[in-house]
């Protein structure tokens, strides 16, 4: 057994990625404080195909030093635009025909082990500051909330976690 090069992982260039057909995956980043947890957000996109990143409010926006570190490239090959506000965002994401969800913990929130999207479907996940999670103004303006269930003492992760378990999650359920 041996550890393969990065030569060897046959990658596709930052060209080719972009003509490569996208997951129909929205992310939008309201009001992230950490530029870390940008960048990690912009890799697991990457990663994973994410049609685009829909950054809004205070969030950072590349090019910057900080997000760089932990993107590793990923702010040149990740579509991604930027809204002053949340409420844009998502009307956009309604015009392209996407269901929106919020990553956040309601009184109505779907367990997102039992959260089933249909291979057609194209989805919109909101991830809101890292202390004041998602904006209340949000609530009413999508189609519901996704919680991941937690068995510790915790009561949230990390947004970079959080983000790579939802995006990897729905990558799975609606690839081609």
């Amino acid at each position: 057994m041996r550890k393969l090069l990065n030569s060897e992982l046959n990658r596709i260039n930052i060209s080719e990625f972009k003509k490569t057909k996208k997951t129909p995956i929205i992310v939008i980043l309201d009001d992230i404080r950490s530029l870390n947890n940008i960048g990690s957000v912009f890799r697991t996109a990457d990663a994973f195909l994410v049609q685009e990143i829909f950054i809004c409010g205070i969030t950072a926006r590349p090019p910057h030093r900080e997000i760089h570190k932990t993107a590793l490239g990923a702010t040149e090959s990740v579509n991604w635009s930027y809204f002053d506000h949340i409420e844009q965002a998502i009307g956009k994401a309604k015009e392209l025909g996407f269901k929106i969800y919020a990553i956040e913990q309601t009184d109505d929130s779907i367990q997102f082990d039992a959260f089933k999207p249909q291979k057609e479907d194209k989805i919109a996940v909101i991830f809101g500051n890292e202390i004041k999670g998602v904006n209340e103004v949000v609530l009413p303006l999508i189609d519901g909330n996704l919680e991941i269930p937690q068995y510790g003492t915790k009561h949230s992760l990390n947004i970079s976690v959080c983000a790579g378990i939802i995006i990897w999650e729905l990558f799975k359920a609606l690839k081609n």
